[in-house]
């Protein structure tokens, strides 16, 4: 075995090292949240957690990238760590200046900065709430258009290029750029597994942009559960918007992340189409939000689901007509159908797993077991 693979196989041993170690975490915070009361919480953190198991296993044995990819992912990793400790350490530094302040009176505080206003919201209060506002909603389910971006940047829109070929591209110029200080980090340029405007190319890197998206915000999310909200680096990004059921437990963005892996993860391997993917997760993003904030707004007619939260007729009807317009332009009208039911079934009945974790599995999964058994045209481009 040479040196460059050796790095490679490094690289995926400290990738797949990664998830086991998230899967640990996880099964340990779900089963504390599980213990708290937090049931749903627990329950749903503990399937995350399987789900990590999977990923470490199938990046041991098939590997989600190809070098130097895996290499990228490692180092994302580690600036995100880096990034997390430092905000850590300047929430820390600014905890202990509140508590010198507190104890002696005398000490006068400076122009506040935003850092500090944070801590002090964070800590003057208690961030876990049984309701939140209809602002704060709104705010939360914007990160849902995410499912927007990323089908854009596999498919582009219209005259756009899918964003990942774009991506793919400009990292092949710049490696072609910078030949000797990348051969002396990644070896041959010769190797790069890609060429310009390969799609392949796009498979991998988005990917590499769902992984991504899940190391940014879990490794704050861990830091809320275990340490304290106030350290948390994406929620004094997002601005605190935590929920009872987030206590003890991941948060919904989480969910969302990770069933979108697997279901991209069982496309890689061929075993769900790459149509009945992006109809589970546009479903799971943009379904969820119409239902959750229409419901908000407009809901009269309260419904009281099987985990006793309350929802509104309302709101699962936006959810349902939502979900069958993406079914229908993914998919056909056929398969739609399916989309809309399965995300019924999972928004209404499941009483301790979120439906956020669910959405992005079941419904491609759903829509390829009946893709199997009809045999009809998925599209209307098949």
């Amino acid at each position: 075995m040479d040196y460059w693979t050796g790095v490679d196989e490094f690289y995926n041993i400290t990738l797949s090292l990664s998830f086991f170690f998230l899967m640990f975490l996880y099964f340990y915070i779900g089963r504390r949240g599980y213990k708290s009361g937090n049931r749903p919480g627990g329950v749903s953190t503990i399937i995350c957690g399987v789900c990590f198991l999977i990923f470490g296993y199938y990046n041991a044995i098939v590997g989600f990238f190809v070098y130097p990819y895996n290499g990228f992912m490692v180092w994302w990793i580690g600036i995100i760590l880096l990034a997390n400790g430092v905000f850590f350490k300047l929430v820390r530094k600014e905890t202990k200046k509140i508590r010198m302040e507190s104890d002696n009176s005398g000490i006068s505080s400076e122009k506040k900065s935003m850092i500090r206003r944070y801590v002090e919201k964070m800590t003057g209060e208690n961030p876990y709430r049984s309701t939140i506002s209809y602002k704060m909603e709104l705010m939360r389910k914007s990160l849902h258009l995410l499912g927007l971006f990323l089908a854009v940047a596999y498919f582009g829109f219209f005259v756009l290029y899918p964003i990942t070929l774009i991506i793919s591209d400009t990292v092949i110029q710049l490696i072609n750029d910078i030949t000797p200080p990348y051969e002396f980090l990644w070896g041959d340029v010769a190797l790069f597994p890609f060429k310009k405007g390969e799609f392949l190319s796009v498979i991998y890197l988005t990917m590499m942009g769902l992984i991504g998206a899940l190391i940014l915000a879990i490794i704050s999310d861990l830091i809320r559960i275990i340490w304290s909200p106030e350290y948390s680096l994406f929620n004094f990004l997002s601005k605190p918007m935590l929920r009872n059921k987030e206590k003890n437990a991941a948060g919904p963005h989480i969910y969302l992340i990770t069933g979108m892996i697997f279901s991209y993860m069982l496309y890689m391997v061929g075993l769900v189409h790459i149509l009945a993917f992006f109809t589970g997760a546009l479903i799971a993003c943009l379904s969820d939000a119409a239902a959750a904030l229409i419901g908000r707004r407009y809901g009269k007619h309260k419904v009281i689901v099987r985990n006793k939260d309350t929802k509104s007729i309302e709101g699962f009807l936006a959810g349902s007509i939502v979900a069958y317009i993406i079914g229908l332009i993914f998919v056909g009208p056929v398969y739609a159908i399916l989309g809309v039911i399965i995300f019924f079934i999972t928004d209404y009945f499941p009483i301790y797993t979120a439906d956020n974790l669910l959405n992005p599995i079941l419904i491609p999964i759903g829509i390829q077991l009946f893709i199997f058994l009809l045999g009809l045209p998925v599209g209307w481009w098949a």
